[in-house]
């Protein structure tokens, strides 16, 4: 008995169809399931896919801000592409926080709905490397 991975990320928006363009136009997720008119769960939602993880989004109240996020990776060569398109959605992009020489660059960004998210283009390995060397 183990835990194989993320089934799924669940996050709460006001308009659905909104927070949808940006995880297909900012993010590239594609859209595998809209609900429509029918109630299988608490309210209304729309199933994507991106980078193989299964994200839901639900219609409901937002959420008060938090640092607590969701992060994707990607390619160094890739962030100034995908920091155009956010800032083009109208998306809130933070600014960076102090980081660590070699753990990698990340983007900041809340939804329309105080959810946060990061793009991030280290690895683990990368940033545990540099935490003991100290640096």
């Amino acid at each position: 008995m183990a835990i194989r991975g993320i089934s799924h990320l669940t996050f709460i928006v006001r308009d659905l169809d909104r927070s949808a363009r940006l995880l297909t136009e900012g993010l590239g997720a594609d859209e595998v399931y809209d609900s429509d008119d029918r109630q299988f769960s608490l309210s209304r939602e729309k199933f994507f896919v991106l980078g193989g993880v299964w994200l839901a989004l639900m219609e409901g109240e937002p959420v008060e801000r938090s640092y607590r996020h969701a992060a994707f990776a990607l390619d160094d060569a890739d962030l100034p592409a995908y920091a155009a398109r956010l800032a083009a959605l109208g998306v809130e992009i933070r600014p960076p926080r102090p980081r660590v020489d070699g753990e990698g660059q990340s983007l900041y960004f809340y939804d329309y709905d105080n959810n946060l998210f990061e793009l991030h283009t280290g690895t683990l390995a990368h940033r545990l490397a540099q935490y003991r060397r100290g640096q």
